[in-house]
Formats: structure tokens, C-alpha cells, sequence
């Protein structure tokens, strides 16, 4: 799990290396993962009708053949963040992966909005 100094750090080091102004809407991408695709398309259907926009929905590449399937599930929202309302989203997302009998909430990224 992410924690809420790990977010402090995160922040701390955008505000040190970027020219981001985070006090404005930004690009969040967040990610979940599963071993079947069925599972994570009724997840993105759920996510869209809380305004989340999908990205993509893909298996990962395998390094062995025998490997299990891994699947991804990337969506995004554009808004604002601190620390905090970053950490109570991915509480509210590592939920949603658990109460959807997804594998796992993988984390999140961000950009600017382009």
C-alpha cells in the first residue's frame, strides 16, 4: 500500500523537480490489475460512472510462456490533489479493487493536462 509519506515525498519532490503548478487540475492516471479481463471490463464500467475516463485495458507481456495472464486496467481523472485527498483516493480505490474481487490497485501517475 501507498502511504500518506510516501505521497508527502512524491509532492515534495513534483513542487522540487517540475515546473507543475499542483495547485491546479492535473492528469491523474490509476491503476488496477487482475488475472482475467471480465473482472476489470465490469470494473471500468463502474469507474466511468464515477467519471473516470479508461484508458486502456491490456494483458502484459509475458516473459515466459507458462506465465499467468496479467491484465491492466489504466483510468484517469482530471483534478486537483494534495497529499491528503491523494491518500484518501487511493484508500478509496485500494476498496473498490478489493470490494470488485480485483487482484490488486497498483498506483497512480500524473501529468499535466496537455
Amino acid at each position: 500500500m501507498i502511504t500518506r509519506e510516501q505521497l508527502v515525498d512524491m509532492f515534495d519532490n513534483m513542487a522540487r523537480e517540475t515546473s507543475w503548478d499542483l495547485t491546479k487540475p492535473m492528469v491523474w492516471g490509476y491503476f488496477f490489475t487482475n488475472d482475467a479481463r471480465a473482472e476489470l471490463e465490469a470494473a471500468a464500467a463502474l469507474l466511468q460512472a464515477q467519471g473516470y475516463r479508461v484508458v486502456a485495458l491490456y494483458l502484459d507481456d509475458k516473459e515466459r510462456p507458462r506465465d499467468p495472464d496479467l491484465w491492466w486496467l489504466h483510468v484517469e481523472k482530471t483534478e486537483v490533489h494534495t497529499p491528503d485527498s491523494l491518500d484518501q483516493r487511493n484508500q478509496a480505490l485500494y476498496r473498490f479493487a478489493d470490494e470488485n474481487d480485483l487482484d490488486a490497485y497498483d498506483g497512480m501517475d500524473v501529468g499535466v493536462i496537455e
